[in-house]
């Protein structure tokens, strides 16, 4: 027997239309967001120079700390870790990039503390991150126990040679490359846009991080350029010990604000 269809009561509210987060931007757009980022960097610059400059002390703090507790084997690891924990320390310079786009004034105090009543949500998305790393961290340790077994780890003079000479390492560095592109590419994907957007909006972090995802994969070309930009800066600053950081990390900062400009609606 045919069934009846009903109409739908006209007090019942329509469903809500599929949201298209597709902006159409070109992969070059990334480029753009660079030059505005430098714009904003030499825009009353002290406060994003000393910026950066805590960054690549708090960095060199770290590493030093790892050396002098004898955790050199997890040393390469953290430091591609940084750049999973990066956007959360960019915080400050989404800050004044938003404080320049809106007239505010602009002071490393209010960088430092925005007071827009984002901060749980921003701590908890900081936390995700950092779990991502240490588990990055943990993983990476596993995949050399993995390959070599239990020997110890051989120091830097020898863990070159080990790794480009022989099958063995080649085949670890290969596999640990590929893992490691998996986590960069997920916490990209979660704190490309959601950070700058919780300091823009009201939002819970759920939202932010949804709708991150959401933007990177909609708008794929210009993110995966963005992200190869952020990739060469990054191995640009650790091949100046750091001393790049300086200047490369408040640019980058800045200039994640403009791409998240960019694909805001």
């Amino acid at each position: 027997m045919a069934k009846t269809l009903h109409p739908i009561p006209a007090h019942v509210a329509p469903l809500p239309k599929a949201v298209d987060h597709n902006r159409h931007l070109k992969a070059s757009a990334a480029f753009r967001w660079l030059a505005l980022g430098w714009r904003d960097l030499w825009t009353k610059p002290l406060p994003s120079l000393l910026y950066g400059l805590g960054v690549a002390l708090l960095s060199l703090l770290v590493i030093a700390a790892m050396v002098n507790f004898g955790w050199t084997q997890v040393l390469f690891p953290a430091l591609s870790g940084f750049l999973v924990v990066g956007p959360l320390l960019a915080t400050g310079l989404y800050e004044k990039s938003r404080r320049l786009e809106a007239g505010e004034p602009v002071s490393l105090w209010r960088m430092l503390f925005p007071g827009r009543g984002a901060g749980t949500h921003l701590l908890f998305v900081g936390a995700i991150l950092l779990t991502l790393m240490l588990v990055w961290m943990r993983a990476a340790v596993l995949l050399y126990a993995l390959f070599f077994g239990w020997r110890p780890f051989p120091g830097f003079d020898h863990i070159v040679a080990m790794l480009f000479t022989t099958p063995v390492g080649l085949t670890m560095l290969v596999t640990g490359t590929a893992i490691g592109g998996l986590f960069a590419a997920f916490s990209f994907a979660i704190s490309a846009f959601s950070i700058p957007m919780l300091l823009d909006r009201k939002l819970d972090a759920f939202s932010a991080m949804a709708m991150s995802m959401s933007l990177v994969w909609n708008n794929l070309p210009a993110a995966l350029l963005w992200g190869a930009i952020i990739l060469v800066l990054t191995l640009l600053s650790l091949g100046t010990a750091l001393i790049g950081l300086i200047i490369i990390f408040p640019l980058l900062g800045h200039a994640t604000w403009h791409a998240y400009a960019a694909v805001r609606d």
